[in-house]
């Protein structure tokens, strides 16, 4: 089944919150068409949906 929802969170130290969301709990998802120059992270929260964090610097 498909994502049922997609959200872009903005963060100011993007490192810092990708580290903070995967200690409580989200995976970083591999996609294999993602631009090398992305300002992005893909995480997935544990039950499967999808977010990004966006790099607001």
């Amino acid at each position: 089944m498909p994502p049922r929802i997609h959200l872009d969170l903005y963060a100011e130290d993007q490192a810092r919150e990708v580290q903070r969301l995967i200690a409580l709990g989200a995976t970083e998802v591999r996609w294999d068409k993602r631009p090398p120059d992305a300002d992005y992270v893909i995480l997935a929260d544990p039950e499967g949906n999808r977010f990004c964090v966006v790099d607001a610097s």
